[in-house]
């Protein structure tokens, strides 16, 4: 059995198999989808897994450099939006790297999502709540 915090093997099997700049997708439970991205489902009702807990696992198995964000996400959810950031600053402050964020509109994330190597979908019931890490090293 896996020692480390992640058990789902989708997860590990898309980070283990991440390149430098590949992107993944953690989203919320209403976030569309493209039909030739992988979908690792993780929903199992409204909050369950939350987006931030995800968003938590995700960091500790994975080296990112570059974090897409909707700019509506932070004007329309606040809250989670800065538990997210939170969340970055701790692992800026662990990794001793800091991230690229960069803020588009939700169209163009909605856009940008087809990029990405895999979508993991959340529970999480707030809106905007999703985000595009890229992939960085760790050397």
């Amino acid at each position: 059995m896996k020692k480390t915090t992640l058990l789902n093997s989708d997860i590990s099997y898309l980070l283990a198999t991440l390149g430098h700049t590949d992107e993944m997708t953690i989203c919320d439970a209403g976030l569309p989808i493209p039909d030739a991205v992988t979908r690792i489902d993780l929903a199992l009702t409204h909050g369950v897994p939350s987006f931030i807990d995800t968003v938590r696992v995700i960091l500790t198995e994975s080296q990112i450099e570059g974090v897409v964000m909707a700019e509506e996400f932070a004007k329309v959810s606040p809250e989670l939006y800065q538990a997210l950031i939170e969340e970055l600053d701790a692992e800026q402050a662990r990794c001793g790297k800091t991230f690229n964020i960069q803020y588009i509109s939700h169209e163009q994330f909605k856009r940008r999502t087809h990029d990405s190597k895999a979508v993991i979908r959340t529970g999480e019931c707030t809106p905007y709540a999703n985000v595009i890490f890229q992939a960085g090293v760790v050397f």
